[in-house]
């Protein structure tokens, strides 16, 4: 890709300095908190330190100041490492923190955004349940309006950060009577529930935010792939919410989330494509070194038209990512072009990591390389924010809107 297309000199200095310590910090740990499935404190400080936890976000509010282009470039940069620290970024700005920005009110964003943007404590966002995964419309966790609270009652499952997190942005229904447009969204705050691991890091914890008692983390997902990412369930029992922590008016959280989830289909193209690109490079690397019949095995045709194939769907995949980007950041609609990304992007990893896997022969199958993890990481981004069957939906009920149009 022409990077004369979207980048200026800021963004190449945002894209040394993530390359920087993806390789310096991230890189010698990755496997250890792939196999622990421990949450990576240490470097959540010094990714909030480096401004990385709120990258588009002003710096009056405790961001970095920068743009939407930077913020993929983060995410992108850092799956070709580890995904499960680019992960950790795009679910904590996009889902914990742009729904405020986007929809809050002024004093709920002086109130939370800076805990959330210098990256103090973690965030999150409970909108999928048991029963309401790809159907979010079908939210069952329930939001009974007394006086100046709401008393809500629910359960979320597969939520990033929910077990570390301490800022939620959760969905409830507030008039059953209205379908999804009787979903209203809510801050809700509770401690993390690694306490020893936040104050270790010196970061994690805020004491001024106030426990909402019944509201706690459930089970911790035992995952395939993302284990350094914290997934835990979310638990609402007759949890109180001060009115003034409605994040717009009632009934339009159903409206708000499938707008941060448009957002956030430009994220998770962008970690697929880090993934892929991560896969890529280890294949190119490998079969350049190893050698078999006297020769390395990157100039035997077969192994040379996997490698072309990889490199020429990738540089598609970032014309499609930083395109969509682009019109996000300009202003302009992008949701035909977001599910577009996020599809073409999330199938794109998988085919490079088994490709790299294959490369690697029997190799690749073990733990010495990173390309397995690689591999595992990169499925759950063909589920995660909209499946690759809902991406298609999306698209094709777009283009006949605009057949009809």
């Amino acid at each position: 890709m022409d990077d004369a297309l979207f980048f200026s000199e800021q963004h190449h200095s945002v894209r040394e300095m993530v390359r920087e310590f993806a390789r310096d910090e991230v890189a010698p740990v990755a496997k250890q908190f792939d196999e622990s499935a421990k949450f990576p404190w240490e470097n959540i400080r010094k990714m909030g330190e480096l401004g990385l936890l709120g990258v588009p976000w002003p710096e009056e509010l405790g961001g970095a100041g920068l743009d939407l282009l930077s913020y993929m470039i983060v995410i992108h940069e850092l799956a070709k490492v580890d995904a499960s620290h680019g992960l950790t970024i795009s679910a904590h700005t996009t889902l914990g923190t742009s729904p405020i920005m986007n929809f809050g009110t002024v004093e709920q964003q002086q109130r939370y955004v800076p805990f959330l943007a210098s990256g103090r404590v973690m965030g999150g966002f409970g909108l999928t349940e048991p029963e309401a995964g790809s159907d979010a419309g079908g939210t069952k966790t329930t939001a009974v309006r007394k006086g100046d609270r709401y008393i809500l009652n629910g359960t979320k499952r597969f939520i990033t950060h929910g077990g570390v997190g301490e800022i939620f942005i959760c969905t409830a229904v507030t008039d059953p009577s209205q379908g999804t447009k009787g979903i209203s969204s809510f801050i809700l705050t509770k401690p993390t529930n690694d306490p020893e691991g936040a104050k270790a890091a010196g970061v994690g914890h805020e004491p001024s935010l106030p426990a909402m008692k019944g509201f706690r983390a459930g089970k911790k997902e035992d995952k395939l792939g993302w284990r350094a990412s914290d997934t835990c369930e979310l638990i609402m029992e007759d949890v109180e919410v001060p009115v003034e922590n409605r994040i717009g008016e009632e009934g339009r959280g159903f409206v708000n989330f499938m707008k941060t989830l448009d957002a956030g289909r430009i994220g998770i193209a962008a970690l697929s494509l880090g993934i892929a690109e991560g896969a890529f490079e280890q294949a190119l690397r490998y079969a350049s070194e190893r050698k078999q019949f006297g020769k390395a095995i990157a100039e035997f045709q077969g192994i040379a038209f996997q490698l072309a194939d990889m490199a020429t769907e990738i540089e598609a995949g970032k014309l499609m990512m930083y395109h969509a980007a682009w019109l996000s950041q300009n202003k302009k609609p992008y949701g035909k072009e977001a599910a577009m990304a996020k599809l073409f992007c999330s199938e794109l990893a998988m085919r490079a990591t088994i490709k790299a896997v294959q490369i690697h022969g029997g190799y690749g199958y073990t733990k010495d390389y990173p390309v397995e993890r690689m591999m595992r990481d990169a499925k759950i981004c063909e589920i995660g924010e909209g499946t690759s069957e809902i991406q298609r939906l999306v698209i094709s009920r777009q283009l006949l809107r605009e057949l009809k149009d």
